[in-house]
């Protein structure tokens, strides 16, 4: 691909719309795509700047499967409202994911400094996930969160594991969040 076609297929991403469930970049990511994609050999298809969700048990994704998610910090009672929503008798998975970002590169020299960039930010894991017709490096923070909570409509732990649970979680969605500003200074 060359520079033109690679401009053209930045600006035509780019342009449409936001297919995430949310419809839009979540608040603590946002500043850092969009400097991303004020870049000449970049762009991002795909964010989040790390969750904590209530999601159902299952093997492939479809409608319906998130019953809970913030891209915020919780606190015990506003779990336990949710989790008390849930009528579902399936396995309900508790997940807090870190950040993940994918961004188009338009070359291996341009994905290789990126990858740098995200070394240098204290980042572990990153790798090229296409190769085809666009180069996309996949950055993902490592702290995360996931066992399951329910099952037949009832908690399957207690107040106090909860109370450990919401402190480890809220600790790691700092954790990522302060890796992804310490990119955002770096890119």
């Amino acid at each position: 691909m060359n520079f033109v076609q690679f401009q053209n297929a930045k600006k035509s991403t780019l342009a449409k719309r936001d297919k995430s469930d949310i419809g839009k970049y979540d608040d603590k990511i946002k500043k850092l795509c969009d400097k991303i994609n004020k870049k000449k050999e970049y762009y991002t298809t795909s964010s989040c700047s790390g969750r904590i969700i209530l999601i159902l048990g299952e093997e492939e994704k479809k409608p319906g499967l998130f019953l809970f998610r913030t891209h915020k910090k919780i606190k015990l009672k506003e779990l336990k409202k949710e989790l008390k929503k849930i009528k579902s008798k399936k396995i309900i998975y508790f997940k807090q994911e870190p950040f993940i970002l994918h961004v188009c590169c338009f070359n291996l020299d341009s994905a290789n400094k990126l990858f740098k960039i995200a070394q240098e930010a204290g980042i572990k894991q990153k790798s090229i996930i296409s190769l085809g017709n666009k180069i996309i490096v996949e950055i993902r923070g490592s702290e995360k969160i996931e066992f399951p909570i329910m099952k037949n409509k009832k908690i399957l732990v207690n107040d106090n594991f909860l109370k450990i649970l919401i402190k480890e979680s809220n600790k790691k969605l700092e954790k990522t969040w302060k890796k992804l500003k310490t990119l955002g200074k770096l890119i």
